[in-house]
């Protein structure tokens, strides 16, 4: 039973990734495409603690903590670039 909700958790991320990089793609307006990227951070971290949980290991779990601070991180950075023309001040 958990392994089909894995892979169909996993099909599922997927597919969101895959129309996230269509909005980034094609996106109308910085924001929006900025807005995309950051809902991909999220949609990857998922499939990231999705896949330490199909191992069994802790690994993995750390690995997307990091990469939340990093798109969290980016995408701060890049909203006060959109807003102000400069990141510091």
């Amino acid at each position: 039973m958990l392994d089909n909700a894995l892979w169909i958790s996993v099909a599922l991320f997927t597919v969101s990734i895959m129309l996230n990089l269509y909005r980034v793609a094609v996106g109308p307006a910085l924001p929006d495409r900025i807005l995309a990227l950051d809902t991909m951070y999220v949609n990857s971290i998922a499939l990231i603690v999705l896949f330490g949980i199909w191992l069994n290991t802790k690994t993995y779990f750390e690995a997307a903590l990091l990469i939340a601070m990093l798109g969290f991180i980016s995408t701060v950075a890049v909203c006060k670039y959109l807003l102000r023309g400069d990141i510091i001040e």
